[in-house]
């Protein structure tokens, strides 16, 4: 089996073994990042492969997946003036988070812990959830109050034992590290193990095979704890170090106006988050995070892209979910917010791709 690459604190570069169960910098607390620099396999040489995310082989830190449920390879479609969707709804578990959740399942079989816990508003704890279920790992998911309903059941059904947390995202990811710090713990944290990016990137390495060795003028993202930007952000840099693009797409970063720290920080010209952002409530709940822990990395990501960020009221998320609706595309309010974002023409005649993201079973229609 292949060793599995050390991990290092961006911040100070403390080293950390990735065979170890730590979770964070012993020094600073902050989030890992992977000590991985692959590079991607040809056009050519993909074809005839195993048609899922396990295709991209070469750009993965883990190899000979034991625990896969076919994630990846979704549909990519045209919605309207050269903006296409990517259909990550259609994953096993409904929602793009199966492209990381599955990296953290095959770690954690690796390193065989007593337990794994995890934190989610909801669509992450689902897919933790589903492949713990698969590699036959013991589960605990702590989620805040209000999270909905379907989600809950459906993480519940995977066999995980949910903790309702009383209090918003946060106090969720508090209770969680909390329990991280237990002996023979291994955190299936998306925002904290840099293992959960290195899945989410397969989403530019699927359009740049999709599109035929190519990208997209725009990539448009939505942005909470900003796993998706950053998972773009590495499959990016690779393709353009091996010379397999010729240029770079910029990153569009969209939040909810409700609860949208990075873009007050963007807008402040500021390389950190500016000031306290209080939780709100919003149809868009997968991204109403007050304080993602890589704001510096997200912020830097977006820059270096030459993108920007927008924001999206309850009004655009509420219209753009039945607008998708009426196109045949049932997709759940935090899903819908890159759509609410570029529907009205804001990119002029470049080409673009939005994910989206979960599905509409999830939460149901956005209401007044």
């Amino acid at each position: 089996m292949t060793p599995l690459p050390d991990c290092f604190c961006p911040v100070d570069g403390t080293r950390v073994p990735m065979d170890s169960l730590a979770w964070c910098c012993p020094v600073c607390r902050g989030p890992l990042d992977l000590d991985f620099a692959p590079t991607p396999a040809s056009l050519k040489s993909l074809a005839g492969r195993v048609n899922s995310l396990w295709r991209y082989a070469e750009c993965l830190p883990l190899s000979s997946p034991s625990v896969s449920l076919g994630e990846g390879r979704t549909p990519l479609v045209p919605l309207k003036d050269g903006v296409s969707a990517k259909l990550d709804f259609l994953m096993p578990t409904l929602s793009f988070k199966d492209r990381g959740a599955v990296l953290l399942a095959e770690l954690a079989l690796r390193l065989r812990p007593g337990r794994v816990v995890a934190d989610s508003s909801g669509n992450a704890g689902t897919a933790v959830a589903a492949y713990c279920a698969r590699a036959q790992l013991p589960c605990t998911v702590y989620v805040p109050d209000g999270t909905s309903a379907k989600k809950l059941e459906q993480i519940g059904a995977h066999g995980a034992r949910l903790e309702v947390v009383p209090g918003d995202r946060e106090a969720a990811a508090r209770a969680a590290r909390e329990a991280a710090d237990a002996d023979g713990t291994f955190y299936a944290s998306h925002v904290f193990n840099p293992y959960f990016l290195h899945g989410t990137k397969t989403y530019v390495h699927e359009l740049w095979e999709d599109l035929g060795g190519r990208l997209p003028e725009v990539i448009v993202v939505p942005v909470g704890n900003g796993t998706l930007l950053l998972g773009a952000s590495l499959a990016i840099a690779e393709l353009h170090a091996a010379g397999m693009i010729d240029r770079r797409p910029a990153l569009y970063a969209v939040q909810s106006a409700a609860v949208a720290p990075l873009a007050h920080a963007w807008h402040e010209g500021a390389d950190d988050l500016v000031g306290v952002t209080p939780a709100a409530p919003t149809f868009a709940e997968g991204i109403a995070i007050p304080r993602p822990p890589r704001a510096r990395q997200i912020l830097r990501a977006v820059r270096e892209s030459g993108g920007t960020f927008l924001t999206v009221t309850e009004d655009q998320l509420r219209h753009a979910q039945r607008d998708l609706a009426s196109q045949g595309l049932y997709v759940e309010s935090t899903g819908v917010a890159c759509w609410a974002a570029v529907r009205e023409g804001v990119l002029g005649a470049r080409t673009a791709v939005v994910p989206l993201c979960g599905a509409g079973l999830k939460t149901g229609l956005a209401r007044s």
